[in-house]
């Protein structure tokens, strides 16, 4: 764990953004498809809903990035001197990273692991996706008009074109600093607590 985690981040990094047009995005889909939410549940279920789709893209990230960093430390130890290599990996991150460039130099293995601490979380993007996904699940069929092409699309179809390209690039690399894995779980989480939720109706439109 990085020496510069604290608790209330857990809570604090959804309510955070990279910048202005991140944080416009997500307000934007907030309102458009959270409104509907809540209109239906109340504001104190909605409220829940939100909260734990964000916590569950925070799982899911995390849980995956410890995995990786994990196997990069295997990696690391069957390819160097493992006693010496693990004194070196259990030091702080900001330890590892000031001396990275004179120890590690040529050693991509070593320097992947010491970035993948910096790797930051920040953004409502998971809540957003679990949003997105109870509104498709309620309301499959309502018509989106999209802007960019502007053309009508299906809101079934539209959340399971995002989910699927998340679930594309959160194994791929897309070079960019967009955490899919976090969508891909917002929108997990999002399906498991609307279907857990519905009974009597399966369907809205």
């Amino acid at each position: 764990m990085s020496p510069l985690f604290e608790p209330y981040q857990i809570v604090t990094h959804f309510f955070m953004h990279g910048d202005i047009m991140h944080l416009v995005f997500n307000m934007f889909g907030l309102v458009m498809f959270g409104a509907h939410l809540e209109r239906i549940w109340g504001p104190k279920r909605f409220f829940w809903f939100y909260v734990i789709s964000a916590l569950g893209s925070l799982v899911f990230y995390a849980g995956y990035g410890t995995w990786e960093m994990y196997q990069l430390k295997q990696q690391i130890l069957a390819q160097t001197n493992g006693a010496k290599t693990l004194k070196m990996l259990n030091q702080s991150i900001v330890e590892l990273s000031k001396i990275r460039s004179v120890l590690v130099k040529n050693n991509t293995l070593f320097s992947n692991y010491v970035d993948s601490g910096y790797v930051p979380m920040v953004g409502a993007s998971g809540a957003i996706y679990g949003v997105l996904v109870a509104f498709a699940v309620l309301f499959p069929n309502t018509q989106l008009m999209l802007l960019f092409p502007p053309i009508p699309i299906k809101a079934k179809y539209l959340v399971g074109i995002l989910m699927v390209i998340s679930l594309y690039y959160s194994f791929v690399d897309s070079g960019t600093n967009i955490a899919h894995l976090a969508h891909l779980g917002g929108g997990v989480i999002g399906f498991v607590m609307v279907k857990s939720w519905q009974k009597n109706r399966n369907q809205f439109y």
